[in-house]
């Protein structure tokens, strides 16, 4: 049971990091086409933005999940040994996984493949839905795990069995 809820929650944190980031690749993209003095109205926004959610979105999410694989369980590692920072560590682990991604993309292929990711404020920018992602993941999977522990132990304590 306890595979199956961290596969869920890392799944929703796949399918959020990696819809935003559809969401914000689409819309950097769609501000460069606008500086070059294209029209871009909110109908070619909207439907562009579906159109990458359909097509985008699946690609980036493979990327995302392959990063959040990593990311996640050495964000636990590190929460095993700082548990007031957990939180915050997944935070920081969903904000790195893209980044690393992207930055490993880059370094191996000769172009960038994602053109949003050509600057260093479109890799911050397609990065940030990482931080959303890993605080998902932290509140589906990590505080559902702290609350079990702490009822399991309240359970256990001797006060709570002297009332018994």
């Amino acid at each position: 049971m306890k595979a199956l809820k961290w596969f869920l929650a890392w799944l929703a944190a796949v399918l959020v990091t990696a819809g935003l980031g559809s969401v914000i690749q689409t819309q950097l993209n769609l501000a460069r086409i606008a500086e070059l003095g294209a029209p871009v109205g909110v109908s070619e926004r909207l439907e562009t933005t579906l159109h990458d959610l359909v097509g985008f979105a699946p690609l980036w999410a493979i990327i995302v999940a392959a990063a959040m694989l990593v990311a996640l369980p050495v964000a636990g590692g590190l929460a095993r040994r700082w548990p007031t920072l957990s939180t915050g560590l997944f935070v920081l682990a969903g904000f790195l996984a893209p980044l690393v991604a992207l930055l490993v993309m880059d370094g191996m292929l000769p172009i960038t493949p994602i053109a949003a990711a050509r600057s260093l404020s479109g890799l911050l920018l397609l990065s940030l839905p990482g931080a959303v992602g890993g605080w998902l993941y932290a509140r589906l999977f990590v505080q559902r795990q702290k609350g079990q522990i702490f009822h399991q132990a309240a359970q256990r304590s001797p006060s709570s069995q002297a009332g018994s």
